[in-house]
């Protein structure tokens, strides 16, 4: 059986658009639905944590959001592994954090290195790996969440440019790569998260890729 990690923020979580709102159940959580759709070939270990970023520090947060910073640990507490998904990048889009989807695209690079890297220096073979650019944010009344991505046009437009910068660097590292925008949409709950539906979505378009990289 394959060993997948799953790697990601709030939307990898779970987490509810509705304010307050409860986690999304555990079978509409994308690396759920995923392993659910491999058919029994690979168990897929769910890493998500709200407010994560690709490799930069987020000093509001009481948790370390810093995802190459906590991606070695990961890496040793799960191993062996056959594959790593990436969905990271919304939150370096706060411009108090990073602020752009190309520096978003330079995070995962580093999050490349470091799994590359990591096998190697253990003479191990290294995981594959997919780069997964996050749905787009959309308009929403929800001023404090939009708020923290320097507000509506800002937030569209960095968005925006994730799979293109995220398709670039694949092709340069040799990675696979899937646009979750293409079938997942942000909620106007808070122009962010996802409901069920889209969480559940994106686990659904990842099957095909994850087969064929896997040879499922």
């Amino acid at each position: 059986m394959k060993t997948i990690l799953a790697y990601g923020d709030s939307l990898t979580y779970g987490a509810n658009p509705q304010p307050n709102g409860p986690r999304h159940a555990y079978e509409d959580r994308w690396p759920s639905v995923l392993e659910q759709g491999l058919g029994g070939k690979a168990r897929v270990i769910a890493e998500g944590l709200g407010g994560r970023t690709t490799a930069s520090d987020d000093w509001y947060a009481a948790a370390d959001r810093n995802g190459a910073r906590i991606l070695p640990t990961l890496l040793d507490s799960h191993s062996p592994l056959d594959l790593v998904i990436i969905m990271l990048g919304t939150n370096d889009l706060k411009p108090a954090v990073c602020g752009s989807a190309l520096e978003a695209s330079f995070g995962l690079r580093r999050l490349v290195q470091i799994i590359r890297g990591q096998a190697a220096g253990k003479g191990e073979t290294a995981p594959q790996i997919i780069l997964v650019a996050p749905p787009l944010i959309c308009d929403s009344d929800n001023a404090d969440m939009l708020g923290h991505f320097g507000g509506l046009q800002h937030g569209l437009e960095q968005s925006s440019q994730f799979a293109a910068h995220y398709a670039r660097r694949a092709q340069e590292w040799n990675t696979g790569f899937f646009d979750a925008s293409t079938v997942a949409k942000a909620d106007p709950a808070d122009g962010v998260h996802l409901d069920a539906a889209n969480t559940r979505a994106i686990g659904v378009g990842l099957v095909p890729v994850v087969k064929s990289m896997l040879g499922l």
